[in-house]
């Protein structure tokens, strides 16, 4: 297939999650994309956030942050806390908060997922900090989860294109990770 050179900002699809800390004595969320797990045992997860965000200096400060999964039904709220800043505007009552361990981590009860992290480092990057947190509570929508684990369709989880700037719902199971390839694997040559 023939390819054509495009624009190094052309990013893959990402999941959208809403970012909590405290602002000003306040819960604040903010809409991040750039977000990932990034460590098995413990967990941890890793989000990128611009310098000049006031979620970035509330992170530094409290050293805790959430994680928050909105399903579709929050699009609307989530673009939101995209768009606004919590430098200006009080965001604390957009959603209904509640708090796990680390008192200092606002979590979101209307997200079907939410997770609660301790910073572990924050990594400055030219325009963005990373920041990589333990995930050290997690909590989930009783009807979210069937057999123990996360049904995703039930979660209805936001994705993110750019450089277009849409979100998007998930679309229909492709095949099973770790399983599709095995065929195809039996079938290859060792080249060692």
């Amino acid at each position: 297939m023939e390819k054509i050179e495009i624009q190094k900002n052309f990013f893959i699809p990402m999941p959208v999650v809403l970012v909590g800390t405290q602002v000003n004595g306040r819960a604040n969320f903010m809409a991040v994309g750039w977000c990932a797990r990034v460590n098995g045992n413990p967990p941890m997860i890793a989000c990128g956030l611009h310098n000049n965000h006031a979620t970035t200096g509330g992170i530094k400060a409290a050293k805790t942050f959430s994680v928050n999964v909105p399903s579709s039904a929050l699009l609307v709220k989530t673009d939101y806390c995209g768009i606004v800043s919590g430098k200006t505007v009080d965001k604390s009552g957009v959603f209904d908060v509640f708090y796990g361990t680390t008192k200092t981590a606002p979590m979101i009860r209307e997200c079907p997922v939410t997770l609660e992290c301790s910073l572990v480092q924050a990594v400055s990057l030219p325009t963005h900090t990373l920041f990589i947190g333990e995930i050290v509570g997690a909590w989930a929508d009783k009807k979210i989860v069937k057999d123990d684990k996360p049904d995703f369709p039930a979660i209805d989880p936001l994705v993110l294109t750019m450089p277009d700037n849409r979100y998007w719902r998930l679309g229909d199971h492709a095949g099973d990770a770790w399983s599709a390839g095995k065929a195809f694997a039996k079938s290859q040559k060792p080249t060692c």
